[in-house]
């Protein structure tokens, strides 16, 4: 099983945006030295935690500054953007960078409605549906017409001998059969969703077809882990990331993540303790070897090729450190 890492790019009290932004070269850098396949940038609108709001221009910015890890988008909200600006955004990419670049198509807004609502120029989104979007983005980075007369009349340029590869985000049955038939990876968010889907792992797993974009099947499996040499300091310093997701699941977004000192003094209910405790369940929280064990057994069972970790922590030195520990005992 080949590990990865996705940066949301989170911003904390103690720091601002260009720093997040420096902070993702630097793990980038570290990630290619461990060994880390590839590292993802998430897309999000109007969230003053995240500075992720543009992933392309970070993966041109951070492909500059590394040499052999492959960099994408995890993913592009394909909702908001043509298919043909999509095609040659990537197109052009994969040129400066051949066999490196990963297109990451998710269904989601990536934001409130206020946010999609400016992104479409407050006009309706458009209502073309989302796999016939990713048809006609396939077909233009292999040079093909699309069958939507609308783009059969120019090219997407500039043409390339090589294509990223192109993968599918999703948590449902529907994402992972289109994701098996299009001949694309298909990505998995289980530290969002809580939990694992066998059935549309087992579907992906079972009915994928061959592409130019992916040669044999990629599942991936993107988890939030901490890891610390302790359990104790392993809570300690995840405690953050679970006060913002239980704020998010109560309709609520904090400005910036709270450092691991501030999250200690945070006042938090019964009710609050209680969804804390849920959320971090579903979480990779603890030692190396805890978390490795859990990522081996989720391997087997589930047929995963590639487990995406995401980590948030503050200090980025303690975010560096659990990076380390999980590919130390992965012998990477």
């Amino acid at each position: 099983m080949d590990l990865s890492i996705l940066d949301q790019i989170p911003i904390s009290t103690q720091g601002n945006a260009k720093m997040a932004l420096e902070n993702t070269v630097k793990l980038a850098q570290m990630g290619e030295k461990l060994g880390y396949k590839r590292i993802w940038y998430s897309e999000h609108h109007g969230a003053p935690n995240l500075a992720s709001s543009a992933p392309e221009i970070v993966i041109a910015h951070v492909a500059s500054q590394t040499q052999r890890i492959r960099i994408g988008a995890g993913g592009i909200m394909l909702m908001h953007y043509s298919p043909l600006k999509v095609a040659e955004v990537f197109k052009t990419l994969e040129a400066f960078y051949p066999n490196r670049i990963d297109l990451g198509i998710g269904r989601a807004p990536g934001g409130d409605r206020h946010a999609i609502m400016a992104l479409a120029q407050g006009k309706l989104p458009n209502a073309t549906n989302i796999y016939d979007k990713v048809d006609i983005v396939r077909a233009l980075l292999l040079d093909q017409q699309p069958q939507y007369e609308l783009y059969q009349k120019t090219l997407a340029t500039p043409e390339i001998e090589t294509v990223p590869s192109i993968w599918l985000l999703g948590s449902s049955g529907e994402s992972a059969r289109e994701a098996a038939l299009k001949g694309m990876g298909y990505s998995y968010a289980q530290f969002f969703s809580g939990k694992m889907n066998p059935e549309a792992f087992n579907y992906y797993n079972k009915n994928f077809k061959p592409s130019p974009f992916m040669p044999e099947k990629k599942l991936s499996v993107a988890f939030y882990a901490m890891a610390c040499e302790t359990t104790e300091e392993a809570d300690y310093y995840a405690l953050p990331y679970l006060i913002a997701m239980m704020n998010l699941l109560r309709g609520q977004r904090m400005n910036k993540f709270l450092t691991a000192e501030e999250a200690t003094t945070y006042p938090l209910t019964e009710l609050d303790r209680a969804l804390v405790e849920k959320v971090k369940d579903a979480l990779l929280i603890g030692t190396p070897q805890l978390i490795a064990e859990k990522l081996r057994r989720y391997a087997e069972t589930y047929q995963i090729d590639e487990a995406m970790i995401m980590t948030f922590a503050d200090p980025q030195e303690i975010r560096h450190e659990s990076y380390r520990l999980i590919a130390k005992e992965f012998n990477l």
